[in-house]
C-alpha cells in the first residue's frame, strides 16, 4: 500500500525559505519518479520532478533558480527546496507518485507573507 505525506509547510515571509519533505511508504516509492505540484487560487500546476535514482529532475521554469528537487531514497524522502519565497508560492504543496499506480500525499500548505 502506497502512502504519501507532505511535511514542512508553514508561514514564511518573503525572501524567505522552506524545505518541504514527501516521505512514502511501500515498495515502490524509491523505483519511482516524483512529482511536486501545488494549488493557490487557480489550478493544480506542476512544479517540480525527480526520476526514480534522483538523477535527473525538473523544475518549472516559474520557480526555476529558487526552487530544487532531490531525494534520499535510503530514508524514502523526496525534498522540495523552496528559497526566496514570494507571495504568489503561497499554496497547498503536493507530492504524487504516478508509478504503480497513481498516488497523492493530503498536501501540505505554504503560505508567503509580503
Amino acid at each position: 500500500q502506497v502512502q504519501l505525506v507532505e511535511s514542512g509547510g508553514g508561514l514564511v515571509q518573503a525572501g524567505g525559505s522552506l524545505r518541504l519533505s514527501c516521505v512514502g511508504s511501500g515498495d515502490t516509492f524509491t523505483s519511482s519518479p516524483i512529482l511536486w505540484y501545488r494549488q493557490g487560487q487557480g489550478e493544480r500546476e506542476g512544479v517540480a520532478t525527480i526520476s526514480d535514482s534522483g538523477d535527473n529532475s525538473n523544475v518549472d521554469e516559474s520557480v526555476r533558480g529558487r526552487f530544487t528537487v532531490s531525494r534520499d531514497n535510503a530514508n524514502s524522502v523526496v525534498y522540495l527546496q523552496m528559497n526566496d519565497l514570494k507571495p504568489e508560492d503561497t499554496a497547498m504543496y503536493y507530492c504524487r507518485q504516478i508509478s504503480y499506480g497513481d498516488y497523492w500525499g493530503p498536501g501540505t500548505q505554504v503560505t508567503v507573507s509580503s
